[in-house]
């Protein structure tokens, strides 16, 4: 290469995960390439920050600043950005080229990178779980194949897709196999949310930054991983057997977001989860837009049960409803599984919070208006954390259903009772997941 020639000037657009990972294996060592800054969205509080040196390699001794993806056209003008990356995930397809549209008006070109070149390899087979949008039941699948994996015999790693909230260095590589490794790393309650389930069924979950050494950590320690994907992002390793949720509570999603279409098209196996709560018409009409899309993708169907802990707790009174995070704010649910289990008990009312919400909460539903009468259970900071503490004691509400998958009365201390409502993948039929899978593993030699 000529040292003359001056390099690509690039912006990566993301929010704390994919835009990393794509740094450290496309950019992190080429001359070429000079990353002057990465973008940040839809998680509060990762913007304003830098990408450590340690991480970021000999050629930015400096490290990388994040800043707010508000800024992107200003940036693009003022650096002479060449390329805008885009990589981050659960985006509508429109919105995708309304944000390429600013990036090219700015004068830059706009690029996505595919799973082929940000794919790692492993040594151990990969069982990839991904989903077509945030929420679809793809968490409560990889708990469920965990469970069936593990009594056969060998050791399974779970890999999660990334959530690097805090100190980026620090989080380089993580290992988790305790709640106090939970606690030791001051998990975000999102981070929670994935990882108390998987500890509890007595895996050890790998994440962080550098997935390049987290793989081999993985490897090194494990006979097969499963990636447990996040948003409805693509696998950050090369899978062997890639399951996708697909959800027929929003029918018609299957391909209007990225990188959802993407999976359901890599898929080797589609799962329409849900059934037992969705409609005939919308599971079928589910079914036809997969078989349009990945004719030979093998599809099974699923339920997800609904468990309240105690339902005469709930029956009669005023309730106020805990959802998962991510699945009524960008995964652009309305209400989740806890909604529906207060409403099964005969609750008296579910109580709205908006009118008992501290500022900080005040702007999640300022930011998704769609969020029915419930509260999303925020936590990505201390301070977002005590927030959502004090909008529970707040509300005037007899008692508290919580249905995310950690357990909030542990984690901060409320002033009303906490139910909670949990929710399991089960199989329907007698072509089923399950069976696909120990086909897998038969065909790889592991485990039977």
């Amino acid at each position: 290469m000529n040292n003359t020639q001056p390099r690509n000037r690039i912006v990566i657009m993301g929010a704390a995960g994919r835009d990393f990972h794509n740094f450290n294996l496309v950019y992190r060592d080429n001359p070429a390439d000079e990353v002057i800054a990465f973008t940040a969205t839809q998680i509060s509080g990762i913007a304003n920050r830098q990408y450590p040196a340690s991480l970021a390699g000999s050629l930015y001794p400096d490290g990388i600043p994040i800043i707010d993806q508000s800024e992107l056209e200003e940036l693009c003008r003022q650096k002479q950005i060449n390329q805008v990356v885009f990589a981050y995930s659960d985006v509508t397809h429109a919105e995708v080229m309304h944000i390429a549209s600013r990036a090219m008006a700015a004068g830059a070109d706009f690029l996505l990178l595919g799973p082929e070149r940000t794919m790692l390899s492993a040594r151990v087979p990969v069982i990839a779980v991904s989903a077509v949008r945030t929420g679809c039941g793809k968490s409560q699948t990889a708990r469920w194949l965990s469970k069936l994996l593990r009594p056969k015999g060998f050791q399974v790693a779970v890999i999660r897709h990334p959530m690097p909230y805090g100190d980026l260095e620090s989080q380089s590589v993580q290992c988790f196999a305790t709640r106090a490794d939970l606690d030791a790393a001051a998990c975000t309650v999102e981070e929670r949310e994935e990882y108390e389930a998987h500890l509890d069924n007595g895996n050890v979950v790998y994440a962080g930054v550098d997935y390049t050494q987290i793989v081999k950590l993985a490897e090194s320690e494990s006979d097969l991983i499963l990636w447990d994907g996040g948003n409805n992002d693509f696998p950050f390793i090369r899978p062997d057997l890639h399951i996708v949720l697909v959800d027929p509570l929003r029918p018609g999603h299957e391909t209007t977001h990225h990188p959802g279409e993407v999976v359901l098209r890599m898929a080797d196996i589609v799962v329409v989860g849900k059934v037992n709560a969705a409609a005939t018409a919308d599971v079928q009409q589910v079914i036809n837009n997969v078989r349009t899309v990945n004719p030979t993708a093998a599809l099974v169907r699923a339920a997800s049960l609904i468990r309240l802990e105690n339902p005469d707790a709930v029956k009669g009174k005023r309730v106020l409803v805990v959802e998962d995070g991510p699945t009524t704010t960008h995964g652009g649910m309305a209400y989740g599984a806890g909604y529906v289990a207060a409403t099964n008990a005969e609750a008296a009312e579910i109580v709205n919070p908006r009118t008992f919400v501290v500022p900080e909460i005040a702007d999640v539903y300022a930011r998704y208006p769609h969020i029915h009468s419930v509260l999303p259970a925020m936590g990505y900071s201390p301070k977002q954390l005590e927030a959502l503490r004090q909008t529970i004691n707040n509300t005037a509400a007899d008692v508290v259903v919580s249905a995310t998958p950690i357990d909030l009365a542990a984690l901060i201390k409320v002033n009303k009772p906490v139910i909670r409502a949990r929710y399991e993948f089960a199989e329907v039929g007698e072509h089923s997941l399950g069976n696909l899978v120990e086909k897998f593993l038969l065909r790889v030699n592991i485990g039977v």
